[in-house]
């Protein structure tokens, strides 16, 4: 008994008790705990910034795409470098650098 007079009031207090155990098993063992939502939080994070870089994707494409049925001197540019198209009458030589 005579240790029982070393702790503090508040410690023996059944509602202080109470609301302790009640932070700690939200904090660590509920469904939702912090390290959950951590993960959830870097989760979100991810997803957000590859839908920013998809809608970047997205609006260069377009402008491609307007580029393509609007200029046909882009279309004849892309054509030439990309698919490597010639002329009838042009010789068309393919130099790699290794």
């Amino acid at each position: 008994m005579k240790f029982l007079n070393y702790i503090p009031s508040f410690l023996k207090n059944k509602f202080f008790l109470t609301g302790v155990g009640f932070v700690v098993w939200m904090l660590f063992f509920d469904k939702n705990d912090v390290l959950t939502q951590y993960d959830r939080y870097q989760e979100m994070k991810d997803l957000r910034q590859s839908a920013d870089y998809y809608k970047k994707q997205i609006a260069g494409s377009r402008q491609e795409i307007k580029d393509l049925q609007t200029n046909p001197h882009y279309l004849e540019k892309l054509a030439r470098e990309k698919y490597y198209f010639k002329r009838d009458n042009e010789e068309l030589y393919i130099i790699e650098n290794k």
